[in-house]
């Protein structure tokens, strides 16, 4: 689970938006050659110039992130929550970093948030799962997983959660059933759970 990139929204006045287009592409450059520093100063400038650029905005965002600052990865994405509200990544991306901080209650609205205008998005129910099972309400974790694994049947990642909460939630052969579905695309994360819980699987799926 990652965070996502959220386009630049066209703005007024034709020099402006030529300026900020070239100002723009420069910084991607920067980004493509590996020039993260040179990059960041020039979506500074365009921040300075635009306090409402959501490229840069969310650029400097996921610099912070790269860099182990999660604290102003959040500012920045909570500016651009209040620019795009709308915007299931924008819900998504501030879930994400707050979760990260451990603010799980914030996570879980933003995730709820991401979910309600995109029903459909996999990683916001998985996200949601992880902050249900941190905050102990494990039956509710569970749906979110399934949830998640319905939409992405064939990423282990749900599956391997979902298997955690079932053992949690001491149901044992739930867990094994999941187990065993694991077996059939993705063996090394199976022999991991079998590992982990000491539960022992056969090889039927």
């Amino acid at each position: 689970m990652s965070v996502s990139q959220i386009d630049l929204q066209p703005e007024t006045g034709q020099s402006s938006r030529i300026e900020r287009f070239i100002q723009t592409w420069r910084a991607k450059i920067f980004l493509f050659l590996g020039m993260r520093r040179a990059a960041k100063s020039v979506f500074l400038e365009l921040l300075e110039r635009s306090p409402d650029n959501v490229l840069a905005l969310n650029s400097l965002a996921y610099d912070a992130l790269q860099t182990q600052q999660p604290a102003v990865a959040l500012d920045y994405y909570t500016r651009v929550l209040a620019l795009q509200p709308q915007m299931s990544n924008a819900h998504f991306n501030h879930a994400f970093v707050a979760e990260q901080l451990g603010n799980l209650e914030t996570a879980e609205r933003g995730f709820r948030a991401a979910i309600q205008i995109e029903e459909k998005m996999d990683r916001a129910w998985y996200g949601l799962g992880l902050v249900l099972v941190r905050l102990g309400r494990l039956e509710e974790a569970l749906v979110a997983l399934q949830c998640n694994t319905k939409l992405q049947p064939m990423s282990p990642f749900g599956w391997y959660q979902m298997a955690r909460v079932h053992l949690d939630l001491h149901q044992p052969e739930e867990a094994r059933a999941v187990i065993r579905h694991l077996k059939g695309f993705e063996p090394k994360v199976a022999a991991q759970l079998e590992r982990e819980t000491g539960l022992k699987v056969n090889n039927e799926i």
